[in-house]
């Protein structure tokens, strides 16, 4: 069987591309150190009931009037699975999850993150508007994902 000039040009120029992507990939794994998405603080799924954090979740207001939501998320519901928190104030969620990976969306926002057994996610919010905004898990988690979904309350400061 003959194989065509061109077609053996065509074979190394694939051959030397994915050589060259490989090699990006490595270089950027291993020299920008690439991780999981967070800020690095990690948790035992076994033991997230029983941290001191994670044991009482809900809504904290902090002095200066913003907001720390600690939650968990598991098959198939948010724990909690309603926040209450003020507009025009940062509003800091800190979530893990004792079983598989989820996700948070809350829709009309740019709050979107991905929330792995083992990791504690951290992301910080500000909401311009008061209202009820739905919150959906985006990961697929098992059979019944698309029943998990939960509510952020967006009130204003005197009510």
């Amino acid at each position: 069987m003959k194989v065509d000039v061109y077609e053996k040009v065509w074979m190394g120029i694939a051959a030397v591309l994915i050589v060259v992507f490989l090699g990006a990939i490595i270089i950027a794994a291993g020299a920008q150190a690439i991780h999981p998405p967070s800020h690095q603080e990690t948790i035992n799924p076994e033991e997230v009931y029983d941290s001191e954090e994670f044991g009482s979740t809900g809504v904290e207001i902090q002095e200066d009037g913003s907001a720390r939501v600690t939650m968990v998320t598991e098959m198939f519901f948010f724990d909690p699975d309603e926040v209450v928190v003020p507009v025009g104030k940062p509003v800091t969620f800190r979530i893990t999850s004792p079983d598989v990976i989820h996700g948070i969306l809350v829709a009309g926002t740019n709050a979107n993150a991905m929330v792995i057994p083992g990791y504690v996610t951290e992301f910080t919010i500000t909401f311009p508007k008061a209202g009820e905004y739905l919150m959906m898990c985006h990961e697929y988690c098992g059979t019944l994902h698309h029943e998990m979904q939960g509510l952020v309350i967006v009130e204003e400061e005197d009510a």
